[in-house]
């Protein structure tokens, strides 16, 4: 069983303003170049660049995730989780987050 949080998109600006973090893109480097939340940092989860890229995250930090849909960042939670990390935050779909009201860029 799962212990990552999900955060609905509606609720992710109130929580990222209480609890700051760092907000990763899973999707591919083409989905984020068509748009991204602001601030992002892109980690493509499919290339496997998202696995290499654990050991030189801080694991006292705070990350909230999300891809096209939710599934990738649920993945890349769980990944998280495993490796030691407390404080990770599944936010769920780009469109979501962007119908939401958070910034995007393109």
């Amino acid at each position: 069983m799962s212990n990552v949080i999900n955060i609905a998109a509606d609720k992710v600006s109130a929580k990222m303003l209480d609890e700051a973090g760092e907000l990763i893109d899973v999707r591919t480097a083409a989905e984020f170049q068509a748009g991204y939340i602001e601030n992002a940092k892109n980690i493509d989860f499919l290339s496997g660049a998202f696995e290499a890229e654990i050991p030189n995250l801080d694991k006292q930090k705070t990350y909230y995730l999300y891809c096209r849909s939710g599934g990738r960042s649920g993945k890349s939670a769980e990944l998280l989780m495993a490796a030691g990390f407390a404080k990770v935050y599944n936010i769920g779909g780009f469109d979501g987050l962007a119908n939401a009201g958070l910034p995007v860029e393109y």
